[in-house]
């Protein structure tokens, strides 16, 4: 949930930050948007009224630009970020070639003849 009734959260210190703060920093960046795009899709779907739902979920779209931009800073500022998230696509597409999954257009796995669920991800 937001933190604004807390002052301090947002002060700007005298001081810049260090590289470790900032890449610590970038990750709760991506860490808020992940958070917003979960709530606008949990608000999307809690609703009836199709405009809502519809910008709740462009807006939510938009929120998963941000992480792909923030993640790819990560990428450029670290030099084994890249190499840790190829690792993890890798270990990913292993299992989903195991189980018969073949990827849809584009990255994203999907499972044979049906789309994946939050529900059947758990």
């Amino acid at each position: 949930m937001p933190d604004f009734p807390n002052p301090f959260v947002s002060n700007v210190p005298e001081r810049k930050m260090n590289f470790e703060e900032l890449t610590r920093a970038i990750r709760i960046d991506i860490a808020g948007e992940l958070e917003a795009i979960h709530l606008y899709q949990a608000h999307a779907q809690a609703t009836d009224n199709e405009l809502v739902k519809e910008v709740l979920l462009d807006i939510a779209d938009e929120e998963r630009v941000h992480v792909g931009e923030l993640q790819r800073l990560l990428t450029l500022l670290l030099d084994d970020e890249a190499e840790l998230l190829a690792q993890g696509k890798a270990e990913v597409d292993a299992v989903a070639a195991k189980l018969g999954i073949q990827a849809a257009s584009g990255s994203a796995p999907a499972s044979v003849g049906e789309a994946p669920t939050i529900g059947s991800l758990r």
